[in-house]
Order: C-alpha cells, then structure tokens, then sequence
C-alpha cells in the first residue's frame, strides 16, 4: 500500500473525496501544488462523507482525466486494496484520513523510522513486595515486563526481614524473568541469589564484605551522594574481590541536589569507563510534581550520551503510573538521537500525551462553506480556532460551552431530531471537543483523542448510526 510519492512536474494528481470535503480539499491541494510544481484535478464522489466509501464502489464511481498519473484517496480506504489497485490501471496513492494532512504524501514530514534498536536496560522496581501475595506480585511483575521492563526489583521492606523472598524470587525466575532485588540485609541479598537473582541493589560500606560471596552481580553506591571517597573506596574493594559490578552515584531530586548528581554520573563514566553504571530515575520521576514522560525522556537522554546503560525506576505515585512503557519508548528514541546525532524529533508521536505536535485548522470560510454544503441532519462536530462548531442543515453553531450549544440546539427545528441517542453523543463527543480545545490536540469526530502510547482506539458511533451501512449515491 503506497503512501508516499515524489512530486515531479510531469504528474497530475487525482484527488478523491466526497461532497463535504471538497472545499477544504481544494484548498489545501492548491497550495501544495504550488509548492511542488504538479498539475491536480479533484473527483468529488457522489456521497457526503469520503470515510463511507470502499474501495469496490469507489472502483465503480471512478473518472479521472486522461492525464492522471496518479489517484489520492482517503486514509479511509484501508481494506479491499488490492481490488482497488486491480480495478483502476493508475497507481493508487493512499493517503491520510484528514486531508489537511496531505502534506506528508509529498514528503513534507521525516518518514517514521525503525525504532527497533536501544541499548538502555530497564529495571522496573515493585516496592514493598513482602507486603503483596504471590499471586498479586507475579500479576504486578508480567505487567511490567509487558510494558518493557528488562529486570524485575523486589523492593523489600527496611522495617522488617522478608523469610519468604526465595519463594517470591524463584516465582519469577521460574516464569522465565530476570530479577533483581532492591535491599541492605545481607540475607535478604544472598536468599535473593541462591533462589536465582542476577542483580543485587544496593552495596556500599555496610554490606560490601558480604556481597563476595553472593556470586552476582551488585550495585554499588557511595555511603552518602557527595561522599566520593567512600565510593571509590566501595569501587575498589569489589573490583579487586572480581565481584560484577554497576555503578550508580545516586541521582537526587530537585532541590536537594539534582544539578551536583548530574555531574557526578559524567565524572563516574569518566573515570570508570570500564564499568556499566545505572542511574536510579525514579528518585526524580516520583519526587518532582509533573507528568513523567517529559522527565524520563530528559533523563534517558542524558543516560544514552553517557553511556550509562540501565535505568532503575517505579510507578509508586500516580503521574508516574505509566513511566516503564514511556522509558521502553523513549529509550529507542534516544538511541536513535545519539547515534545520527540529530534531535529526537519528528520520529514519533508517542510520548506526546498531553498536547499534540501539529495543529491543522480549518479557515473560517472553509467551516462556512462545509456548513452551507450540508443537506441532512446528521451532525458535524468541529474544534477549531478556539471553538467548538455544530452544523447539519440549517444549523451552524459555535460556542466554547457544550452547554450553551446544546440549548442553543434545542430551539433549532426539527426539534424531533434531538433523541436521547443524538443528545448522548452529541454530549460525549462535545466534551472531547472541549478537552481538545483546552490542551491544544486535535479533534476528529468520532475518533479518539491521540494520547500517545496511551490511546485507547474507539469505535465509531456516528457513521454507523447515522448513516446507511453502504454508500449511496
């Protein structure tokens, strides 16, 4: 399925839509094609919404000039291809659903790229495990490891010695996942590695003759954050014992000390280049007041110029609840930044939740020629330009209240076409209208809100209840 293609001079694009869309189409391809020296026509199907075509009507319902290189359709037109592709002996440009993304037909936007490829490990932490039931820590951990955490951390209790966490790593380890385990008790740490974990967090002077006979890997941290010496001092006495280590200088929250942590992570990779060294995210992600994605990208990216090649984080606290799936995201993005050395931008949208990149907007002339081109009462929702738009027939409202337009469309004949299906929906996609407007997202009616990696897909009400289920000309 093509979605792409090369202007040149010597093409003529054949633009599909239906009758609702053909001004604002025209528009947008106007200026396009002055942009990238092609000739265009528009075939404006006899059907009022493009996204009610398929691919064997429109087969039918086709007419392009002789001259056409190339037929556009609508995004719309995902199954039934290869009928299409058969049918008509043009090539067949599959584009977006909104038309006024058109643009990146043309090339205008950077083409997704393979994000496949990190180098950061996440290690995702379940705190206070002794407290949970097996059954409840096991369903915990599988989410985790879902959402791309590469090590499971038992968080144990400081307050309280857990007797059974064998049985709680061994759960684990034999499902098949790698675990670390998040404690200063010495039996804790050794249960911990007889019972089969590979990391042990965390080891400095009060537990750094015990950890040799542990056999696995451990963290190792300074006495306190500026205490230097005692993490050399740590440093040294498991290097010369050969115990596996990875360093972690302990990065702390804003206010306490986050800009002096920074620079000790670039000391350490500096002047321990041959150890691997994690970084604890979580100390910043859960203290700071704000969503997580932001921080965690900030913070993996820092990580991914270091060199330092695993993370430790938590989703304790609500604004962080989803922060493992933004790192495994995020993690590619940063990878793929450093190494092409360009900005981690316009790769992908999925940890841009709150607001989205781009706002096309329609012109006040094209939501006044859409309204006057309407002759059913189905109804049309807008978010544009700072107001929520209702049109059908003989209705052109806006407002920035739902409220206020709902009652103003209750005074609008027909006064019967306003059933409680129609109030329901109308209600339901008004507020999503309303929240677009007030985060600055786009809105599409009938669809869902693009919240990043956290969109829920939604199924469509309007277009199977308010219009037939085949096209009718």
């Amino acid at each position: 399925m093509q979605r792409r293609v090369t202007p040149e001079p010597s093409h003529h694009y054949h633009f599909v839509t239906g009758k609702l869309a053909e001004g604002l189409l025209r528009e947008t391809v106007s200026i396009l094609a002055k942009k990238h020296c092609f000739d265009f026509s528009i075939g404006v199907m006899p059907i009022t919404v493009a996204a009610l075509m398929t691919p064997k009507w429109l087969a039918r319902h086709l007419n392009p000039p002789p001259q056409t290189t190339h037929i556009i359709v609508p995004g719309y037109l995902t199954s039934g291809t290869p009928e299409l592709d058969q049918s008509v002996k043009i090539p067949v440009i599959y584009g977006p659903k909104d038309c006024r993304e058109l643009a990146n037909v043309f090339g205008e936007e950077v083409d997704k790229v393979d994000l496949c490829d990190y180098d950061i490990e996440i290690i995702a932490e379940i705190n206070h495990v002794p407290r949970m039931s097996l059954a409840d820590f096991h369903r915990r951990a599988t989410q985790l490891q879902e959402s791309g955490a590469d090590i499971i951390d038992i968080g144990c209790d400081p307050t309280i010695r857990c007797a059974a966490i064998g049985d709680y790593v061994k759960l684990l380890v034999d499902a098949g996942l790698r675990v670390s385990i998040d404690t200063f008790d010495a039996w804790e740490a050794n249960e911990a590695a007889r019972h089969g974990a590979c990391l042990v967090l965390s080891v400095n002077s009060k537990n750094c003759h015990e950890a040799v006979d542990w056999g696995v890997e451990v963290v190792v941290i300074p006495d306190h954050p500026n205490d230097k010496k005692s993490f050399e001092k740590n440093i040294d006495f498991l290097s010369k014992a050969k115990v596996p280590c990875r360093l972690d200088p302990i990065l702390e929250p804003i206010g306490i000390g986050l800009t002096n942590s920074l620079l000790r992570y670039a000391e350490t990779r500096r002047d321990y280049p041959e150890f691997e060294t994690m970084m604890g995210i979580g100390n910043l992600t859960e203290l700071t007041e704000v969503d997580s994605a932001g921080v965690n990208f900030l913070l993996l990216g820092v990580c991914q110029e270091l060199g330092i090649r695993s993370v430790l984080t938590t989703e304790v606290i609500n604004w962080a609840r989803s922060s493992v799936r933004e790192c495994d995201r995020i993690r590619r993005l940063v990878y793929h930044s450093v190494k092409n050395h360009v900005p981690p931008k316009n790769l992908t949208g999925d940890v841009v939740m709150l607001r989205d990149a781009s706002l096309p907007t329609y012109t006040e002339e094209a939501i006044d020629a859409l309204a006057n081109s309407i002759k059913d009462n189905n109804y049309r929702i807008l978010a544009e330009n700072g107001f929520i738009h209702l049109l059908a027939a003989n209705v052109q409202l806006s407002g920035t209240d739902p409220m206020e337009i709902f009652a103003d469309l209750l005074t609008k004949p027909p006064s019967d076409n306003v059933n409680r299906e129609h109030a329901f929906y109308l209600g339901f996609e008004m507020a999503k209208a309303m929240i677009a407007l007030q985060l600055g997202k786009r809105y599409n009616q009938d669809q869902s809100l693009d919240w990043g990696l956290l969109t829920a897909p939604e199924m469509s009400h309007r277009l199977k209840k308010n219009h037939p289920r085949k096209p009718q000309n």
